[in-house]
Formats: C-alpha cells, sequence, structure tokens
C-alpha cells in the first residue's frame, strides 16, 4: 500500500468546488465572502511555504533545526492566544508562552521517546506534526478556558470581591472560576473522545491509513495522539491561567483593566 499522489492541475481543479459553498453565500447574501476568500489564498500560501521548508527540515533533519521550528510554532500560536483572547502582549507573551511549552513539551517527547522509542527525540518526522496536533488543540483550549475565566470575572465581580473581603487570598478567590474556565476548556476534547470512531475517523487514524498503514497500527496511534493532546490541554489551560493571573491583578487582588486591550 502508498500513498496516492495528487497532481498539481488535479489540485488546482479542485478549487471549483469551492463554487458551492461561495454561490450559497451569495443566494443568502452571507457577507463573507471577501473574507473566505482571503482565508482560502492565505491558506494556501501557507501551506506551499510550509510545505516547501518541511522538504528541507526532513532532509536535514537536525535536532537543532527541528527545535527551532517547534518554538516558532509556539511563538506564532503563543501571540494567537494573547490577541484572540484581548490581552496586553507586553504583560502575557512569555508566561503564555511558557505555559505552552510546558503543555506541548512532556506528552510530545514521551511520545516519541519511551511510547515509539526513536533514537532521537527530535527526529523531524515525528516532532513536527505530533508537536502540531498537541499544539494546535492547546491553542484552541487555551482562548475558551482564557475568554471564560475572564468573562466570569467580570460577570460576578461582586461575588469574588466578597471572597476577598472575608479574607481569601486570591490563589483561592479566584479557584471557582479557574475550575469553570477548565470545565469549558477541556470537555470538547472529552466529547470527541467520548465519540471517536462511531461518528468519524479522526485525522491522526485517516493520515496513518492513507500512509499506508493497516488500521489497527492507526487506532494505536490515534489512542495516543488523544491521551497525548487531552493532556497538554490540562497542562496548558490551568499553566496559562495561572500564569496570566499574576499579570492581570494588582497588588490588592482587584482585575486590573489595564491588563487587556480596549
Amino acid at each position: 500500500m502508498h500513498t496516492e499522489e495528487i497532481g498539481l492541475w488535479a489540485l488546482s481543479s479542485y478549487y471549483a468546488l469551492l463554487i458551492i459553498p461561495l454561490g450559497l453565500m451569495i443566494w443568502l447574501r452571507i457577507p463573507i465572502i471577501g473574507k473566505t476568500l482571503s482565508a482560502v489564498a492565505r491558506m494556501t500560501l501557507q501551506l506551499l511555504f510550509v510545505g516547501f521548508y518541511l522538504q528541507i527540515v526532513f532532509s536535514l533533519n537536525s535536532p537543532w533545526i527541528n527545535g527551532l521550528w517547534l518554538v516558532v510554532m509556539v511563538a506564532v500560536a503563543d501571540f494567537s492566544i494573547v490577541r484572540g483572547c484581548g490581552l496586553r502582549l507586553r504583560r502575557f507573551l512569555f508566561p503564555l508562552f511558557m505555559a505552552l511549552v510546558g503543555g506541548t513539551a512532556l506528552p510530545l517527547l514521551v511520545f516519541v521517546g519511551p511510547l515509539l522509542n526513536r533514537p532521537m527525540l527530535m527526529d523531524a518526522q515525528y516532532v513536527i506534526p505530533i508537536g502540531g496536533m498537541i499544539l494546535g488543540n492547546c491553542l484552541r483550549a487555551d482562548i475558551i478556558g482564557i475568554r471564560s475565566f475572564y468573562e466570569a470575572m467580570n460577570q460576578r465581580e461582586k461575588a469574588f470581591l466578597y471572597t476577598l473581603s472575608q479574607g481569601a487570598r486570591l490563589h483561592e478567590a479566584i479557584r471557582p472560576y479557574l475550575r469553570h474556565a477548565c470545565r469549558a476548556a477541556l470537555l470538547p476534547t472529552v466529547a470527541t473522545m467520548a465519540t471517536i470512531g462511531l461518528v468519524a475517523l479522526p485525522g491522526m487514524m485517516t493520515g496513518v491509513i492513507l500512509g499506508g498503514a493497516d488500521p489497527m497500527t492507526a487506532i494505536k496511534y490515534q489512542i495516543s495522539i488523544m491521551i497525548a493532546i487531552f493532556t497538554g490541554t490540562s497542562i496548558t489551560v490551568v499553566l496559562a491561567i495561572l500564569m496570566s493571573v499574576r499579570g492581570s491583578f494588582g497588588p490588592y487582588g482587584i482585575l486590573d483593566p489595564l491588563a487587556f486591550r480596549s
């Protein structure tokens, strides 16, 4: 078994399928046609750039270059989270970067090391795609978790201040909001794990099968990546919220409005 090659002309003609969703947008007067075309163009250019770059990375397979690429991926995800949550870059860029590193590195290194038993931990064939899958899920979970945390803080500000006035420390007063945020961030992954294989064949499993492996090998990879994703998102969400708290509260435990972009 082998993966069938997709020709450039065949791929170019496949873009014609976009006529259907664009036609529906025109018919229903949905004003996102410009954004959609821009997103398709950006997706194409970004993936082509990454594809050319990864061909070089895979051929060199240098641990330093592979590690540098992972750092770039984390930095881009970090910037997206800070901007997506409306936080100030200067206050939160570094702490959230460290939270992403912690949540991604542990499950990734355990996956490539003890699980796959690869002789080189920073093998480009494994660390880049697996790291990207873990990091992508951490990004989504962080945005959900951080937003949920600060929205709950704003909605229940009086209850929070009352808890502080009763003598609670900051880490004790934020515990209910942290619990709420983590639940909101982790529930999508929990729901995915509960229905995986029955509702849809997930990406890792499909990719391994298309790569020529037998279905049982693909299932083992999928189980492993779901455990890695859930572990990574759990670590990242908790660390991201706790580390963001340091820059978003004043000395008296009051939420600082200057921590957020207007």
